[in-house]
Formats: C-alpha cells, structure tokens, sequence
C-alpha cells in the first residue's frame, strides 16, 4: 500500500502563489504616474464598456489587472466601505490609506482560507490637496501592500515596465507629457503599436472640485498624444451655401459674395 499523498503547508501556499501570478500575468498592464495636476491612470483595454479604471470616492481612484469579475468584486467592496465611513463619520475621514487596508484584509483572508485565490492586482490611489503629497498603495493577491511613490506598473510586464520608468520619469510633468511617457513604455514593452481607440485612460485631477475623477475622452487623447485632430463631420460639411442678397427689384445681386466663414 502506497503512503497517502501529502503536500505541505509551505509547498501549497507557493501552489497557490504561482496560481495567481500566472492568472495576472494574463492580464494587459495598468500603469499609474504623478504629473504636475495630480494622478494619470492608463490601460490598454478593448472595451468600451468593462473599465480597469474606475472612481472610488471623491479624491481616490482605484485600478485592477487580472480576473475582471475578482477585481470587479473588489471595486465594490471598495465603494461600499468609503460610502459606509464618509456617512458615519465625514467624507474628509475617508481615505485611500483606510480602503487599501480593507482589500488587505479581505484578499489576505481568501488567500489563506480559500482553495483558489483571487487572481488580481490592484491600486488605490488619492490625490494630494492643499500641498500634501498623492498616495499609492498596491495591492497583491495575498493581500501585501505596497506604498509606491511617482508611479507604479501592475500586470504580466510590471517588472519591465518599472524598469522602463525609473530610467524616464520626471517630477512636474504636464499630462501630456505623462501621457506621452506612459504610452510609450507600452509600446516598447509590448514591442507593438497601440491604437489610442484600445487605451482606457483617466485622472485624479486636484484642480477639480469635490469630484477629482475624470475619463479622458478618445479625441482629448489623441490630442495630448499629438495626433492630427479629426476632420469635421460630414453633415457639416455638406451644409449648403447661404444665398445671395436680393436687390430691389427681386434679382440676385452681381457683387461677388464675400469670403466664407472659416
């Protein structure tokens, strides 16, 4: 008779390490960057309607990479616990340090508990006010944070990534020089062009009101990143002449019309 199979506690909590960074590894990046107005967020993701970045209270933001209905779990969770905290106590009590404790906690307990752990990175971010500094906490499997600061890469080409940022990120930047820097370490790692229409891309802005929160529409892009603005619609285009003035006695005047409208 053969000895019961055993693996040990050690062998299977690495099992189920390798697990989830094989699962995140899947995913496309996330990057996130200080610039001179706040926070720049940016994916590359295809659709138009499952964003990987999303807002979680009025000055905190938060990013996942992995298992988009995990990670999507985990948003909720997020906005349930901020609501919960700026109702009871005051919204100014409620902060990206007191969110990124409570996903510590709730991914460290699936981690050791569950059989299957979540397969997901995440980041929660807050813009600094009043000159205080932005705050970034990442956020792994197990539930281990990380404090990061200037920018931060999550997703199967992380290592490279940060690599490719520590060699090119500048404090103070505009955002469309952010933007600039972002876009082009995904390209270089990814060693392929990327459409702007496949980029999700977003800001904790502090010169906003309450709300700092804001998506960076597809046409705002392409002009931050350089491209050639869009040509006007066709049905403005196809707008007709305005006719000529009548003289007196009923007829179109001779005199050539004047310059049109630019």
């Amino acid at each position: 008779m053969g000895l019961p199979f055993y693996v040990s506690p050690e062998q299977f909590m690495k099992d189920k390490s390798d697990y989830a960074r094989k699962g995140i590894a899947r995913g496309k990046s996330v990057l996130a960057l200080n610039y001179a107005d706040g926070i720049l967020f940016l994916a590359e993701n295809t659709s138009k309607t499952l964003h990987k970045i999303s807002e979680i209270y009025d000055r905190i933001a938060f990013a996942g990479v992995g298992k988009f209905n995990e990670f999507e779990t985990l948003r909720m969770h997020g906005i349930r616990q901020a609501d919960v905290r700026g109702y009871s106590y005051s919204r100014d009590d409620v902060s990206a340090r007191a969110v990124a404790n409570g996903y510590s906690q709730v991914l460290g307990q699936i981690f050791t508990a569950e059989l299957k752990p979540f397969e997901v990175e995440i980041l929660v971010a807050q813009v600094g006010e009043n000159g205080s500094a932005n705050e970034m906490f990442h956020i792994l499997y197990d539930g281990s944070v990380a404090d990061e600061a200037n920018f931060v890469a999550m997703g199967g080409q992380s290592e490279a990534l940060g690599e490719r940022l520590r060699g090119t990120f500048r404090p103070g930047a505009s955002l469309g020089d952010a933007l600039q820097l972002g876009v082009g370490a995904l390209k270089e790692v990814e060693k392929r062009e990327i459409p702007g229409g496949n980029l999700e891309a977003a800001v904790l802005d502090r010169k906003r009101e309450r709300r700092k929160f804001r998506r960076l529409a597809e046409r705002e892009l392409s002009e931050l990143l350089g491209a050639a603005v869009e040509p006007p619609s066709a049905a403005a285009a196809e707008t007709p002449p305005e006719a000529p003035p009548e003289t007196p006695s009923g007829t179109p005047s001779d005199r050539p019309s004047g310059p049109s409208e630019p």
